[in-house]
Formats: C-alpha cells, structure tokens, sequence
C-alpha cells in the first residue's frame, strides 16, 4: 500500500488494553492554544495538493492510501477514526451488542442517508462486504482484511482459487432487518472496532452499484456519498483535480465546518512550495528532502515519524530472486543510512525490520526492542553472498528490472538505489521503470516486476497488519514469499494467541527474525512526513493508519 498511520489501540477488556497499544505518532492541527477566532466572513474553504492521482474511488477495489483518504472522507462505515485518532462509533448507534464467546456482533445503525436520499441500511453492509470477498470482484483487500477474521471468508477465498462453487451468504454478515446488523467473527481480536472503521467494510448501495455496472465509480456522478462531504468534481483515475463539497445530508453536518476542498495534483515539491508561498494552496503533499531543511521551526511546517516502512519487494517468480543468496546481497548492499540522511533528509530513519519502531507497544516495551536491527548495510557479507548466488545459478551477471514511482522524490531514491547496488554488486545491471502509483498498483498486482520500490502502513493498531502481509499465498504476498514455519507462527498470532498478549508478541517477533533471516524483502527506511499547512486551517486529523487525512473537523480561523 499506502501509504499511512497510527493512534492508541481499543480494546474489548482492560486486559485487552494491554494488548498492542500504538504510540503517539500521529499528529492534528486542533488544540487549546489555537489563535484567532472562526468568523462569519471567513470562507470555509481550503485548496490542497496531492502527489497522486486518485486511482479508484470503489471502496471494494481500492487498496492504497490516496482512495482511502478520499473514501474516508466521503464515506462512512460502522466507525471512523476521530479527531483524537482512535475508533469512535459512526453509522453504528453507539456500541454493539457482544456475544459471551466475543465472536457475535450485533449493531444498530443510527438514521443516515445516501446522496440520493436513499437511507443507508444493514442490507448495504452486507451486499458492500459480499462484494469485496467474491473472487469475481478482485478485491486486493478485501480478503486480505477479512480473511482469518470474518467467518467463512477464507472458504470464499479458496474456492474461488480452486474455481470451485461458494455461496457469498456464508460469510459472516446478516442483516437481521433494516437497521440491524449481525457481524461474526472467526475468532476474537482486540482490534475489531479498528477493522470495522476500514473504507473496506463501508457500505454501498446495491441498487445504486448495480445499475451503474462498470461505470461505478468511474467518477463523481457515478458514486454515492454517506460521509462528510461529496465529491462534486472528479473525472476518474486520470483526473488531476477534483473537488469535495460539505454533504448536507450528512447525519453529523452540524459538527461539519468546512464548506469546500479543492485539490490539484502536484508531483514536484518545488512546484508545491512556490504555490503555497504565493497563498494559492493551503496544504501540500509531502515534502522532498531538500525542501525539508528550509523550514525547521516554521510552525507551517507539521512534521511527524509514521509507522510507515519501505522495502524492496524481491518478486521470487524471477528465477535469480528465488536465490536466497541472491536476496541477502541485496538486502545487504545499499547504505540505508546514507539515504535516510543525505537523500531523504527530512527526519526518516533507516529500517533494519520490517514492524516499524515506536508503533505498538505490550508491557512497557516497543515491540523492536526484542529484535531491534535485523538486516542491516554490510558491504562484505553483500559481496560474498552475491558471489555464492551467481555461482549457484551459473552466471557471471545478471539484469534485473526495478519498478518504481514517477515522483521527484522516488525518481531520486530509485536512482541512489541503482547506483548503490550495482556499485557494490559487480556484475548487476538494475534497469529502472518509473510509473505512476495506480500503474505501479496494477503491475504489483499482476507480479510483472522482478525488485519493486514499495512501502506499507498498517491498516490497525496491530504488529500483524505487518506481519500478516508475507503469508503465502497472501492477497498482500504479491512476490511468492513462502516459508512454512512463517506461516504457523503468523497463524496462531492470528487464532490460538489472538488474546493472549505474549504469546502473540513472541510468535510475531520469532516470524518477523525468520522472515529478514530469509531476506524475503530488504528494508529500505521508516518514513517520516512533512508538510506545509496554512496556519489558520485548524483540526486537521493526520493519522497513522487507513486514511492519510480527516478533514471532517477543519475550520478556517481568521487572522
């Protein structure tokens, strides 16, 4: 994915709360010391950049963090992350209804309505969730989120891989009428009211979807809208622009201030800063590493480290990469630090893991401190390892094609790659592809790559939105990892030690040593973000996971 962020993980039970509780990472732009005051003539409009195109607006297809954030903001589920960045109830009417055995979730939905006046209903849970587990569908994440969570997604899943017959009715999710929902789970988790806050398990509007047919989603006019605001301008993927408008039937309008958002696409951050020094932007997307340094201490600056991690994916359909020597010489032979210091330069910091540090936390500790530095820059070992690979696979040199991203910032990071690893791997040619996010989305899908520049950002407030990534056979895998022993302790993460803290915590930190000990992939850094945001635009939500930005409690101040 995306792209992403974190806040404190809920818990069922104050047991539970010991469980894997996020650190404080995420940043907002409210709080008691804000100046100046809301008045009548100040325009409740801001206009932002993004570095990205929008590449789907279906909350059943998409799977990077530009949709989520988009989604989120015009659209609703059961739960949304809050202004406080933690899971509060949204279309669910308070807390649902829980079975002793914690596998039974009954819900009732609040009165809400779709764009078309439509109300919004427990039948819409249903057909929305259906739809994202049917094979047909295609969902990148729809199994990948409910899989080992909802029942009967996994026998949805493997029937459809052995295109065999599945009935969509044994997933877990009924609608006992309609503004009831029943929800049952595989097994008890801790952090289901973050899963449920997911744009994966929003609504739709079956009739609405229906009837589009393959035009859903295909731009403004052909969406429905349940959350903040609407989009009233967006002409599909390849859109540089588009605008999102205050829904006025929003339940919670009252609580909504801004009127308007207007967004325009801009790749270059140099491009970015002169727009917001000349007051034609109010926000931009993420800075570039020389930018970075020119305003420390300006309070338009917001900075913040994400438990967002980079790696290079290593596809093991390419027969060189299924080389574990191969692998370790790469993971091993670029100078991580060197790049989060001289290239990046805006506060990132070099990953020897995969589970980001200062992310989630059991017993007072993070959960790094037991593995801490797992694969690190060795120039030596990179070296020896090469040579053992190519003499196992009779050759003297090798090409491989590096997928990466189209933007000022990527093109610079691939670039110090490439020369990094063919300067350290004699006899390695890497040839450099750079598209856009939603291509680069597509080829990732389709495994047609042999290295890919990539990053992820949990989906929960949980180290398994990381370690669940590398399964085999994985909707997220997308690079033939596989490793039987990953596997079983991934798993009984997921089921036997679903409750059990420690236990849990050993299994994944044991898989996570396995996974790095296999050079499954070879992480890059942990990103840190930066942006320039108009001071007089006040609670801006930045979270650390599912969506980038809330912009359901902005409000323009005055000066």
């Amino acid at each position: 994915m995306k792209k992403s962020k974190f806040s404190l993980l809920l818990v069922l039970t104050l047991v539970f709360s010991l469980f894997l509780s996020a650190c404080s990472g995420s940043k907002d732009t409210s709080g008691d010391k804000e100046k100046g005051e809301s008045a009548s003539n100040v325009k409740q409009e801001i206009k932002m950049l993004d570095t990205s195109e929008i590449p789907t607006m279906d909350t059943s297809l998409a799977e990077g963090s530009t949709s989520f954030t988009y989604i989120a903001n015009v659209g609703e589920g059961l739960y949304r992350l809050n202004k406080d960045h933690k899971p509060a109830p949204a279309l669910a009417d308070g807390k649902p209804k829980i079975s002793e055995d914690k596998k039974v979730f009954t819900f009732k939905l609040r009165e809400a309505k779709w764009s078309n006046g439509d109300p919004v209903t427990a039948e819409d849970f249903v057909f929305a969730w259906q739809r994202a587990i049917d094979p047909n569908t295609a969902s990148p994440y729809g199994p990948y989120m409910m899989n080992g969570k909802i029942k009967g997604a996994n026998e949805i899943t493997e029937a459809g891989a052995a295109n065999k017959e599945y009935d969509l009715n044994t997933l877990g999710i009924k609608a006992l009428d309609e503004k009831t929902l029943e929800v049952t789970l595989e097994q008890p988790f801790v952090y289901w009211e973050d899963l449920f806050a997911f744009p994966t398990f929003y609504p739709q509007n079956k009739k609405f979807v229906e009837e589009k047919g393959k035009a859903y989603a295909s731009n403004a006019g052909n969406l429905l809208y349940n959350g903040p605001f609407k989009l009233t301008k967006w002409e599909g993927t390849a859109a540089t622009d588009w605008v999102l408008e205050k829904n006025e039937d929003y339940w919670d309008a009252k609580n909504v201030k801004l009127e308007k958002i207007s967004v325009n696409v801009v790749k270059d951050s140099n491009s970015a800063v002169n727009a917001f020094e000349a007051g034609e932007t109010d926000m931009t997307g993420l800075l570039s590493s020389d930018i970075v340094p020119e305003y420390e201490g300006d309070d338009r600056m917001v900075s913040w480290l994400e438990p967002t991690v980079f790696w290079l994916k290593m596809n093991q359909q390419n027969k060189a990469l299924k080389n574990v020597n191969i692998r370790k010489a790469i993971a091993q032979g670029f100078n991580k630090k060197d790049l989060a210091s001289s290239i990046l330069n805006n506060g990132s910091i070099p990953a020897n893991y995969f589970v980001p540090k200062d992310f989630v936390e059991f017993d007072g500790k993070d959960f790094r401190e037991k593995n801490g530095d797992l694969i690190k820059y060795d120039v030596k070992a990179a070296k020896e390892a090469w040579e053992k690979g190519l003499k196992e696979l009779g050759v003297d040199k090798l090409e491989i094609r590096y997928l990466g991203g189209d933007t000022e910032a990527a093109k610079k990071t691939d670039s110090y790659m490439k020369n990094q690893l063919e300067k350290n791997l004699p006899g390695l040619t890497v040839k450099l592809e750079s598209v856009p996010f939603s291509v680069r989305l597509e080829r990732d899908n389709s495994q047609d790559y042999d290295l890919q520049f990539a990053g992820w950002g949990p989906d929960y407030g949980d180290a398994i939105s990381f370690t669940d990534l590398w399964l085999t056979g994985g909707g997220s895998n997308r690079m033939d990892y596989s490793n039987p022993k990953y596997d079983e302790l991934v798993k009984k993460a997921q089921t036997e030690y679903a409750t059990k803290p420690k236990e849990n915590w050993e299994a994944q930190q044991e898989a996570e040593k396995i996974m790095l000990e296999d050079a499954g992939v070879a992480p890059v850094y942990q990103r840190a973000a930066n942006i320039l945001l108009n001071p007089n635009v006040k609670g801006l939500a930045i979270y650390n996971y599912g969506p980038d930005y809330g912009f359901k409690w902005v409000e323009v101040k005055g000066e």
